[in-house]
């Protein structure tokens, strides 16, 4: 015999957006350090010497749009 048994469902709570902020605000900075890498990481706002950045990211540059040639 089979017997049902129903289990009362646990409702999921909101999340504070104090908590979530400072996620938002960690998210926003690496997304800014990467488009900085990918978009500007060459000639004279280089931060790292020589091309090694340049290159690692080149087709990531070519996909996105900007300009290195």
């Amino acid at each position: 015999m089979n017997d049902t048994v129903f289990l009362p469902i646990a409702k999921p709570s909101p999340i504070p957006l104090r908590e979530l902020l400072p996620w938002f605000v960690f998210g926003g900075l690496l997304m800014l350090l990467a488009i900085y890498f990918v978009g500007a990481e060459e000639g004279a706002t280089s931060i790292v010497p020589g091309m090694y950045v340049h290159e690692f990211v080149h087709d990531g540059r070519h996909l996105l749009g900007f300009p290195c040639h």
